[in-house]
């Protein structure tokens, strides 16, 4: 017996506004019978000339269009807001729960029966999976794909790492003015995310290691015909899942989720993945911990060479194979069962896979990194955990002890690395407060302080560095992150004081303030949060509800984890309610 369309529910009720809405529709030329028998597909576009990286997908979307057509869906495109991270103040992250609220609540209200997320800046893929999740119809992501590999003279660059390195030589007068003018008209040559594994490459690369996209959608670069192929494919596909009732609560599973972490750690992703991967999970009542990364950490070796922790682009990480090949190298490791949007499993997909340049895509038993590309640090600084990047680290300071030099804010912390007198050398501890979720606001992306200029010049290009912000997936250095609780609410952080040693031990996952108990005792009872950023609006419903980063920055009335405390699966209840 055929299933009932939910979409027959707007246009076929007995009653006035089906009449209207059938109407209104057939006043974009579309005649009467395509609403008859038809699943109606939504198409959720996060076009945006204010998102570079997303600027190309009205194209795509015109693809997966055709697809939906082929397979005989209507298909139907509507805007969502659109996050990009470089043009939005103080942090796109600010605005991820938003657009993930705005993308359910476009599911929830609008007449479809499955949906299409084209993503690609770095939080609107988990902001669009967040979304989808918890709306919980047929959907399947079609990212826009990494931009092309930039060049100048005869040098490879990929934007945000190399952008980084090249500045910090600006800075001290390596790289000259005219040089400089040179980069920025030749880092970012085409449509798409940035082209090294930053967030952006690692969200879409978990979108597909979770199942959520077609075999080998993620990597394709953005201006590649292969890219609007993959995306009128996904189009024909969505109509068949609707047919076959195929949610994301059934691919999106516990396991599913532990493939996603092993995949994030043979890639040697962005740290950020954490925080998203746990607000995804939570949106379906899974609960994903910080142990969970650390414990599949220590057995996932890195073997995927691309910047910022390897030498290569994700030009090349497509040429050499992409993310099949990375699946079935770290095959043994996954859950090779687990279902994806095409209908077949992990291990089905990525049985044929092959590698085309070992230089870049290595195997498991000759790995670049023998542990995975993140790790969870625990100690008196940050009992609820902070997380590290070892692989883009520098080895000879992941364990270390220093006397912290303490910034009390960003703007503080931007003037002071300028001056040439800054009294810091290569064993400092650079310490920065009030930038996590609650006090950046929004857990901007400042925790890869730039270098001191004073060291700069002499010739030191990495030291230690903490805070309880975020840092770009481009960034690299050992830069510890998301210390939890943040300095704003009264985390340990908060009362660091410049010469207080501090001790990191990576290998040992070790984060400790070397100042006695009762102390750090002492100082936490005289402490006093700062004032609110915000008392209306949005912000202030941020500010109200945001988790810290070991929950995932989500509002606590989305997600299911939270609320309930414990696994929807676990206690076995369904895993999302689905949208009537």
């Amino acid at each position: 017996m055929k299933r009932e369309l939910r979409s027959s529910r707007w246009f076929f009720e007995n009653e006035y506004y089906a009449f209207a809405r059938r109407a209104y529709l057939r006043s974009e030329g579309l005649n009467a019978d395509i609403f008859e028998d038809k699943p109606v597909i939504g198409i959720c576009n996060s076009w945006s000339e204010l998102n570079h990286c997303n600027r190309h997908l009205r194209e795509v979307a015109e693809a997966v269009k055709r697809g939906v057509w082929k397979a005989g869906g209507v298909p139907l495109e509507f805007p969502t807001i659109s996050l990009g991270e470089p043009f939005v103040k103080p942090t796109a992250m600010l605005l991820r729960n938003l657009m993930a609220m705005d993308v359910e609540e476009c599911i929830r209200g609008y007449p479809m029966d499955g949906v299409v997320l084209l993503c690609g800046c770095d939080k609107t893929t988990p902001a669009q999976l967040m979304g989808a999740a918890s709306a919980d119809l047929p959907a399947i992501v079609v990212p826009g794909g990494p931009a092309l590999s930039s060049v100048w003279k005869n040098r490879k660059l990929g934007s945000g790492t190399d952008g980084r390195k090249l500045y910090d030589l600006h800075r001290i007068g390596e790289v000259g003015d005219e040089e400089w003018c040179e980069i920025e008209g030749a880092i970012a040559r085409s449509a798409g995310h940035c082209m090294v594994m930053g967030t952006a490459s690692t969200m879409t690369s978990i979108a597909e290691a979770l199942g959520m996209t077609l075999p080998g959608c993620a990597s394709i670069p953005a201006p590649d015909s292969r890219r609007l192929a993959i995306a009128e494919r996904s189009g024909r596909r969505i109509v068949e899942m609707v047919s076959e009732d195929l949610r994301p609560s059934r691919i999106m599973s516990r396991e599913a989720f532990e493939n996603a972490i092993v995949v994030d750690m043979a890639l040697g992703g962005s740290t950020n993945a954490v925080v998203h991967l746990i607000a995804i999970a939570g949106r379906l009542g899974i609960r994903l911990a910080l142990d969970d990364f650390d414990r599949l950490s220590r057995r996932s070796p890195y073997i995927t060479n691309v910047k910022p922790s390897g030498e290569f682009l994700m030009e090349d990480f497509f040429y050499a194979g992409g993310l099949p090949v990375v699946m079935r190298e770290a095959l043994p490791l996954l859950h090779g069962a687990c279902l994806t949007v095409n209908g077949r499993t992990i291990a089905e997909n990525v049985a044929s896979a092959e590698c085309h340049n070992r230089a870049v895509i290595r195997t498991l038993d000759a790995p670049l990194h023998p542990e995975g590309g993140t790790a969870i640090l625990y100690g008196n600084l940050c009992p609820d955990g902070a997380v590290i990047k070892p692989t883009a680290a520098s080895p000879h300071l992941l364990v270390h002890r220093g006397k912290a030099f303490v910034f009390d804010r960003y703007e503080q912390m931007k003037q002071q690395v300028e001056s040439e007198d800054l009294p810091v050398d290569e064993h400092s501890v650079l310490v920065m407060k009030n930038a996590g979720p609650k006090g950046g606001p929004g857990f901007p992306e400042w925790g890869h302080m730039p270098m001191p200029k004073v060291l700069l010049k002499r010739g030191v290009t990495d030291v230690v560095r903490i805070s309880d912000a975020r840092m770009s997936g481009t960034s690299f250095g050992t830069v510890v992150l998301h210390v939890a609780p943040e300095s704003a609410i009264g985390g340990p952080l908060a009362v660091v004081e410049t010469g207080d040693e501090i001790e990191l031990d990576a290998p040992n996952r070790r984060l400790n303030l070397r100042v006695p108990a009762a102390e750090i005792e002492r100082r936490l009872a005289a402490f006093t949060p700062p004032p609110p950023h915000y008392d209306r609006g949005y912000g202030r419903l941020f500010l109200e509800h945001v988790t810290q980063a070991n929950l995932g920055c989500d509002f606590d009335f989305l997600t299911l984890a939270s609320a309930l405390g414990r696994s929807r699966v676990e206690s076995g209840q369904p895993p999302s309610p689905a949208v009537p």
